[in-house]
């Protein structure tokens, strides 16, 4: 099978209609046995639970702001009943997936140099501007945290979470397996949390009052839909192109 292509008929043998004889003999034995503890999955949720509440701190903390106008800025936003860690703590999930967002870009246009694109597919031009314009979108949020007296290279809490969610997207673009087409798949998958993330974070921005940061993100925003309509096009075309492509013939079974 082409490694451009992904929907051919070949030897997969994941299901268990590839062995009806031996298949029928392994669900008539599940049946017969015993089961290996008592109960239901009652236990498991226990245990998960007891972990929880010795978690302690969860996933960390917000450092404290870096430089004293960051602390005189801090201060005054508690006066004023706000937490400012909490728009902190945000920013910090913003860069760290900007910052990712880089990588899945120059990911893509590594898979373009091997497979090539399709009618209505990912062109370099636009893969490129796209990564440019994730890397403005991560100097951008560098930018904003360092005015308010963050810490740019800390991992804040949302950061770390985001990470953890997302870490299937640049893997699937990584496997060497995968082709442009399935990359496109993983980058819809990024661009839709991306483009609600930012509007979470410029509403955040305008209740606590920073309204010139919020108009920014703004911008950024109505870039990262641009990115959006673009990648779900590529998607679309990509995949009615090999709908419409020949059935590749299966290999012969082995001897």
């Amino acid at each position: 099978m082409s490694k451009g292509t992904i929907a051919d008929v070949g030897m997969n043998r994941t299901g268990i209609k590839t062995s009806p004889i031996d298949s029928k003999d392994i669900i008539q034995e599940a049946q017969r046995a015993t089961p290996s503890s008592p109960g239901d999955g009652q236990g498991i949720m226990e245990v998960r639970k007891q972990y929880a509440r010795e978690a302690g701190d969860g996933l960390g903390s917000v450092p404290p702001p870096s430089s004293l106008k960051g602390m005189a800025k801090t201060a005054v936003d508690m006066l004023k009943g706000g937490k400012p860690t909490v728009f902190i703590d945000k920013l910090g999930e913003r860069l760290a997936f900007e910052r990712t967002g880089v990588r899945l870009y120059e990911g893509a246009l590594s898979k373009l140099d091997v497979f090539g694109s399709w009618e209505g597919g990912p062109s370099r031009e636009l893969l490129t501007k796209i990564l440019d314009d994730e890397m403005g979108h991560f100097a951008l949020l560098v930018e904003a945290m360092e005015k308010l007296g963050a810490d740019p290279t800390a991992v804040t809490p949302s950061a770390d979470l985001t990470s953890v969610i997302s870490m299937g997207v640049p893997a699937a673009i990584a496997d060497a397996r995968t082709n442009l087409r399935q990359c496109t798949q993983a980058l819809l998958v990024a661009e839709l949390t991306d483009n609600a993330s930012w509007e979470l974070l410029i509403d955040l921005a305008r209740g606590l009052g920073h309204d010139a940061l919020a108009d920014r993100f703004q911008q950024a925003l109505d870039a990262e839909a641009e990115h959006l309509l673009l990648v779900k096009g590529w998607l679309a075309a990509g995949v009615a192109t090999e709908a419409r492509a020949p059935m590749e013939s299966a290999p012969a079974p082995a001897p």
